[in-house]
């Protein structure tokens, strides 16, 4: 077993990519401006699919016919080439200016030399224009880029739920007086009161006062901490049911959550820009496009072909060498990928996330809130004297009046097993240490074994017993007296999730590591790891170790996938090779993460990861299929074979770029047919 106390940053470069895909239009590159730009085209393109002859052959039917209408031809593709094409003209600017030739530039030169040549056939060049495969080619390319951007939409909105966790107004205290001023107005050595179910505005040290405060957000821990003069206080936990008198000592900038936002913003910063398998194909796709159609122009020349033939040949070989397919390849998967992993409670929020978590070798889990549901359960009853249910209904009793979790906890274990709750008098709550009142005109206390053993009272072996294997595994312990005698002991420990121990064996059984991260103590730790079979635990990490922690695995050369719930989490979130967050989490979680598990079940860590193997595989081969006919229908074009008689015309290769795209949009569908729960539970949940 391996725990640590806060592990020490490793340096190693950031790998994680981000950002928007590497072929976006550097301009208005928004969804719907994509989405417009398509609509329009289409419109446009209906005239020009009536006019052109591979389609007429196809349907087997004559087009009408005037001098006119080949220029009204020619308006509509113009209109086509500046308004839908404008956008990878930009992008090809954008590129060459960057030295990087890619997915924009490929497109640009196919419809810019389309659009140019079919513009001199209508004007008198003897040849067959291009305007079908120019429109049809710009369509099919909005297309692909409005699915990929709509799959990757939304900025994270992390820091600002992380801000609003600080309240605006803080209760200061000076001179005997109350007054509100605002946070930012506070000072260290300032006093603030923070009055029962607020939240504390500053970090600070407890001056007077005892209460129960809920950090679990900032530190992993899952129960209430109780706080009394001395301790000290974090800025964002919230206040249970004492007042408190909290001395400043540190504000603005210097508070714990403000680190932690400072945590987050340096992880996002620090991403990479991710450079897609598309653009990678794109780029050498655009040079072997440019070398052949080059090759073929001289090669014509050479050989004493006309001009028009020449350009012709060569005009062919660009609008071949770019096929529609290539710019559907990425997107379909993407799109029907991400349709599935919704269809299982799977959220994407960043469309890079199936190319990180191909490679993933290890998964750090968080405790509180993702293998634990964050709440607590009676996991044992000590009693002596009376039943285990007479004691869930006399502790019931006095604690249906608190709103403590561990009240709740033996509220709802009293319920569950039908137990008799009875009237009490004189009820009163003792702040940090349980509460007391008559039952029947007796006084019964239920708090804190330390409170009601104040006095040394004597123990019998089974409450003995009852204490040290709570004290092992790291329970909670709630006491129920009569007097000055012990009458049961309630042991509470935090619920693990249903599917946690499936989700920890069927990861393992994919070859992937999994760790647990925890805020919480070591012996708590260690005995939720012992239960779902986690041989490697970290106990007590702080909200900057977890992303240290990460840092640590990455640089020895392991892809990390880190799955939490909480704010204390967010830093690791995005520190990592790919950030899964617990649906019922916090928003900055949510916000940080790549992935977004809706129900909060740990089986979906199962189903994301073999999902994103199965995305990139098909990735892969959809870019095979997109780009592999190119090796001969590029050298066809060109006419190489045309000593045999085999020349390619334009109509042949636009029937080849239309297979391409059919057999690649039936590769990403059957993406739908994954096998999705073979690594976890059987069958669907939702009734497939």
């Amino acid at each position: 077993m391996e725990h640590h106390h806060g592990p020490a940053p490793s340096p190693s470069p950031h790998l994680a990519p981000g950002g928007a895909a590497g072929h976006a239009a550097p301009g208005e590159h928004t969804p719907a401006a994509f989405r417009n730009r398509l609509i329009i085209s289409l419109i446009l393109t209906l005239p020009i699919l009536y006019f052109a002859e591979p389609v007429q052959s196809l349907l087997g039917y004559r087009a009408i016919s005037a001098p006119v209408l080949r220029w009204i031809e020619a308006a509509l593709a113009a209109a086509i080439y500046g308004y839908g094409g404008s956008v990878f003209i930009e992008g090809a600017i954008s590129e060459l200016r960057r030295r990087m030739p890619g997915m924009m530039t490929l497109v640009a030169l196919a419809i810019t030399a389309a659009f140019g040549f079919s513009l001199a056939v209508t004007l008198g060049l003897p040849a067959a224009p291009f305007y079908w495969e120019l429109a049809t080619l710009v369509d099919v390319m909005l297309l692909g880029h409005w699915l990929e951007m709509t799959s990757v939409q939304g900025a994270s909105r992390a820091l600002t739920h992380l801000a609003a966790l600080i309240p605006p107004i803080a209760h200061r205290i000076s001179d005997g007086q109350i007054e509100d001023v605002p946070v930012d107005s506070l000072r260290a050595g300032m006093l603030v009161l923070v009055r029962p179910g607020e939240q504390v505005p500053v970090d600070g040290v407890v001056r007077r006062g005892i209460s129960s405060l809920d950090e679990s957000f900032l530190t992993g821990e899952s129960r209430p901490i109780r706080r009394g003069p001395g301790d000290e206080v974090i800025a964002g936990a919230v206040n249970g049911e004492g007042a408190l008198e909290i001395t400043v000592t540190r504000t603005g900038e210097a508070t714990t959550l403000s680190q932690i936002m400072r945590l987050v913003a340096e992880a996002q910063s620090a991403r990479s820009h991710y450079q897609a398998l598309a653009d990678r194909a794109a780029f050498w796709l655009t040079i072997a496009a440019l070398t052949a159609s080059a090759l073929t122009t001289a090669a014509w020349l050479l050989r004493g072909a006309d001009l028009t033939f020449t350009a012709s040949r060569a005009v062919t070989v660009l609008v071949i060498a770019c096929p529609h397919a290539l710019g559907l390849a990425i997107p379909l998967v993407v799109v029907n990928a991400t349709g599935l992993a919704a269809h299982h409670g799977i959220l994407v929020r960043h469309r890079e996330a199936f190319e990180r978590a191909r490679n993933i070798t290890v998964v750090a889990l968080d405790k509180t809130g993702t293998v634990t549901e964050g709440r607590f359960t009676v996991r044992a009853v000590y009693v002596e004297g009376l039943t285990v249910n007479d004691a869930l209904g006399l502790a019931a009793s006095l604690e249906i009046l608190s709103e403590h979790p561990l009240a709740r906890a033996i509220t709802e274990a009293a319920r569950a097993q039908g137990a008799r709750l009875e009237a009490v008098n004189g009820f009163r709550a003792i702040p940090g240490s349980g509460v007391e009142g008559e039952i029947g005109g007796t006084r019964y206390r239920v708090g804190q074994p330390a409170w009601l053993l104040g006095s040394d009272l004597p123990l019998s072996p089974i409450f003995k017993e009852g204490l040290r294997e709570a004290e092992t595994r790291g329970d909670s312990v709630i006491a129920l007296a009569r007097d000055r005698t012990i009458l049961a002991l309630f042991a509470l420990a935090d619920r693990i999730r249903p599917t946690a121990r499936e989700a920890v064996a069927a990861l393992q059984g994919m070859g992937i590591q999994v760790i647990m991260v925890t805020g919480d103590a070591e012996t708590v730790a260690r005995t939720v790891a012992q239960e779902l079979g986690i041989p490697r635990f970290f106990a007590r990490v702080l909200p900057g170790d977890k992303a240290a922690l990460v840092h640590r695995l990455r640089s020895e050369g392991r892809s990390v996938a880190f799955v939490g719930d909480g704010i204390n989490d967010a830093p690791a979130l995005v520190a990592a090779d790919l950030g899964i967050a617990i649906g019922a989490g916090t928003n900055v979680a949510i916000e940080s993460a790549d992935l977004i598990l809706v129900e909060s079940d740990p089986l979906d860590v199962v189903r994301a990861l073999r999902l994103a193997r199965l995305s990139y595989r098909k990735m892969v081969e959809n870019l095979l299929w997109a780009t592999g006919y190119n090796f001969i229908a590029i050298p066809l074009a060109a006419g190489v074979a045309a000593r045999w008689g085999i020349l390619l015309p334009p109509a042949v290769g636009a029937l080849l770029m239309s297979a391409s795209t059919i057999i690649v949009a039936l590769n990403a569908l059957s993406l739908r047919r994954a096998p999705l729960n073979r690594a976890g539970r059987p069958g669907s949940r939702r009734g497939e």
